[in-house]
């Protein structure tokens, strides 16, 4: 938890940038935010007290615009598109250095080498949960519904190889159906994998009733990668008969969380929560 009455945001894409601001403001924090034309949600302007606004590939001047605001502490919040990165960038002098020396293209390693050239400048990156702690999925059985047997069975499954996909940083959400993995979350995203799951299903003429599971990396990195789950999702899962949806403890944000869990059983929908080390064949339910 950050100790001082001022705090950086450097913030992408979609509702994470605006209830991060919205805690600090309750918190008395004065929020300096750096944005992305076209990225970030123009609303985050009415929550923060300046909102700074630079290309995607600009390392240097929101840099200089954090220390000249006097700002020791920041975090980052909301998605930059993979594709983002790949294309389109113009990077100056400082994010070419940091692309030159950066061992592959994934992600984690760019934003990690943005990390580190924060933290060279006095300027320390902080776990994206800041302030939003009580937004962290808890173990347990969360919706009136418990999973039945066959849904635990495909949560078993489907946990074991979401682990595996997400220790090779491909994704973090895995489909399942009748003890075989359906569809595997890539650079599309949980809704896209979800939907490419709804589809494989039906073109083998069986209803779709999916399982999701969404974990964690082995070694997540929170200062700027958390799995997120919101409402957004749900609309997708009624779209694609999903019946079971399991995440992981302490790992996972829910947006929206009373919000969320109110539609999960107005869907019918099974929610259950998993420490790291996931369901066993012996013990598949919480107690």
């Amino acid at each position: 938890m950050t100790n001082h009455k001022k705090i950086g945001l450097i913030a992408g894409s979609g509702k994470f940038p605006l209830l991060f601001a919205e805690e600090a403001r309750k918190l008395g924090v004065s929020v300096i935010a750096i944005g992305m034309p076209g990225i970030t949600d123009p609303k985050l302007e009415s929550l923060v007290s300046r909102l700074y606004y630079f290309k995607l590939g600009q390392i240097s001047k929101p840099i200089e615009t954090f220390k000249k605001e006097g700002v020791s502490q920041a975090v980052m919040a909301g998605k930059v598109q993979h594709a983002s990165l790949f294309g389109g960038i113009s990077p100056d002098l400082r994010a070419a250095k940091i692309l030159w020396r950066a061992k592959d293209r994934r992600t984690d390693t760019l934003l990690g080498e943005i990390a580190s050239e924060l933290q060279s400048e006095g300027i320390e990156l902080l776990p994206s949960t800041t302030f939003l702690s009580h937004l962290l999925v808890s173990e347990g059985i969360l919706s009136q519904r418990k999973p039945t047997q066959e849904e635990l069975k495909d949560i078993l499954i489907g946990w074991k190889a979401a682990k595996a996909v997400a220790a090779f940083d491909i994704g973090q959400t895995v489909v399942s159906k009748e003890k075989a993995i359906v569809a595997v979350e890539a650079m599309e995203g949980t809704d896209a994998c979800i939907m490419r799951a709804k589809e494989i299903v039906r073109a083998r003429g069986k209803k779709p009733s999916l399982v999701v599971v969404k974990v964690a990396k082995p070694k997540q990195d929170l200062r700027f990668d958390i799995p997120i789950i919101g409402l957004e999702t749900l609309k997708v899962f009624s779209q694609a008969s999903v019946s079971a949806l399991a995440l992981e403890a302490r790992s996972v944000m829910i947006f929206d969380k009373e919000q969320f869990i109110q539609e999960v059983n107005q869907q019918k929908i099974a929610l259950v929560s998993y420490p790291s080390t996931g369901p066993t064949e012996n013990k598949y339910e919480l107690k």
